[in-house]
């Protein structure tokens, strides 16, 4: 799954009476961000979403690829990740890196990431230069033709120890889902488990690129200071002659209802313990994603939220604690509440405090403020997102591989409409004990690897090698 966002950044009071603003006009404040977009289908199924914005003279340039780990089979986990980074090493044109070694000659930026639902490939770059990723692209998705399998196979298992293996966090993570999950292949990582990287093949990597990286199941987005028209025609030009591979295979698995909770305990060398509350929830299709996104918020959207205060201020029994929860996601997924304790705080302890606080949230209305902040944040966050080109091609991408790139205008409608009889009815009808799954790290002894994983989970990366989106 995407990164879990634990929710700690406060916004400034200027912001925040911005934000209000906006939510008191959020009608207008969305409408025709998505009808300046020129939209086209290519003969081959390719969706083109191109978007002029003139703040700045740079331009960026995505191709989505309606392929991530959701998309793989029991022993071959880890092949959507895989090939993203086989994707760099060379075509029938370029030999390994070429590709990024002239991105940056003409002075831009490309990277790539990899999740459950998708993968992006994405440049940024000035914009009298779009044509060259253009060209690029084109290239790189009608001519595959990678270079040292095994060494970029040895990068990713290598990424998998650091960000895993040495990582109390993501590995905690990483066991939970898989309990969480059972039916459904949000059950393993997107990085895929070690046994299955080792003994994926070149073979295995070409079949199912070809199957999955093809017009028919891509969605190109320019975002820019550019002439729109003209951008489309070189976008046709360059890409209307890529022919089709087999049809994608559908992802007919569904997990079934959860019936009871569900604990996992994990001994691993960590600085802190740690542990988790995921619970299943829908994703965008229900209206009840909006109030889940504002639960989120209210319990843990910065020091001020319930979360916060309960726990690190007023009992001190953690270090962090957060809640993330992605409406995005394509099929259903997960409202996960994570925390960092103090050393020797007992854990249920801290699940006695977060049953309390989540009772608290079915049960007894908010304040409108304490609503009201909720939304100013959220909203706050997506409106200060449209000043990055990036940002909004990610949205207009996701949202389209999802049904329509016109679902990006919904969003804050649809932020403003929660009560707070929604997020009432949404805590009692997911965050409850028989739909949660619990997940508990108990350290075994300091971290002493050199470069392994932090107390909180973080990892330095090396972007190149280890190719992950800036969120």
């Amino acid at each position: 799954m995407r990164p879990l966002n634990l929710r700690r950044s406060s916004l400034t009071s200027s912001i925040l009476l911005l934000a209000a603003w906006l939510s008191s006009a959020a009608p207008r404040a969305c409408a025709g961000v998505t009808d300046a977009v020129k939209a086209v289908t290519l003969p081959n199924g390719l969706r083109v979403l191109v978007l002029e914005n003139h703040k700045a003279p740079v331009a960026t340039f995505n191709v989505f690829y309606k392929v991530g780990s959701r998309n793989e089979q029991f022993g071959r986990t880890g092949l959507s990740h895989l090939c993203e980074h086989l994707m760099f090493r060379g075509t029938k044109k370029l030999g390994p890196e070429e590709f990024s070694n002239i991105i940056q000659a003409n002075g831009g930026m490309d990277n790539a990431f990899t999740t459950a639902d998708y993968t992006n490939y994405f440049v940024v770059i000035n914009r009298a230069h779009l044509d060259v990723p253009i060209s690029l692209e084109a290239d790189r998705m009608a001519n595959f033709a990678p270079q040292g399998f095994d060494s970029e196979k040895a990068v990713v298992i290598e990424e998998r120890r650091l960000r895993t293996e040495d990582n109390p966090q993501d590995a905690l993570n990483e066991i939970s889902q898989a309990q969480a999950f059972i039916e459904h292949p949000y059950h393993w990582p997107v990085i895929g488990w070690m046994q299955d990287l080792k003994r994926l093949t070149l073979e295995d990597a070409i079949a199912y690129r070809a199957m999955y990286y093809s017009p028919q199941n891509a969605v190109i987005v320019a975002v820019g200071d550019f002439d729109g028209d003209k951008v489309l025609k070189q976008i046709g030009e360059s890409f209307s002659p890529v022919l089709n591979g087999p049809k994608p295979l559908p992802v007919p698995q569904v997990e079934p209802p959860q019936a009871g909770e569900r604990r996992v305990m994990l001994q691993h060398p960590a600085d802190l313990p740690a542990l988790s509350q995921s619970f299943h929830t829908p994703n965008f299709t229900s209206p009840d994603s909006f109030a889940l996104e504002i639960a989120a918020v209210m319990l843990a959207g910065g020091k001020s939220a319930r979360l916060y205060q309960k726990l690190v201020v007023e009992k001190r029994m953690v270090v962090d604690v957060g809640a993330g929860y992605d409406r995005q996601s394509f099929d259903p997924g997960l409202f996960t509440i994570a925390a960092q304790m103090r050393p020797g705080v007992k854990a249920d302890d801290v699940l006695e405090e977060l049953d309390h606080e989540l009772s608290r949230l079915r049960e007894k209305p908010a304040s409108s403020d304490e609503l009201q902040k909720a939304k100013n944040q959220e909203q706050a966050g997506f409106v200060f997102g449209q000043d990055s080109i990036l940002r909004q091609a990610m949205e207009l991408g996701v949202y389209e591989l999802l049904g329509s790139y016109k679902m990006y205008d919904d969003y804050l409608v649809g932020i403003n409409r929660v009560t707070m009889d929604d997020v009432r009815r949404v805590a009692r009808q997911y965050l409850v004990a028989s739909n949660c799954t619990v997940g508990v790290l108990v350290p075994t002894g300091l971290l002493n690897r050199p470069g392994a994983g932090n107390a909180s989970g973080g990892v330095i990366r090396h972007e190149k090698d280890l190719r992950t989106a800036p969120l």
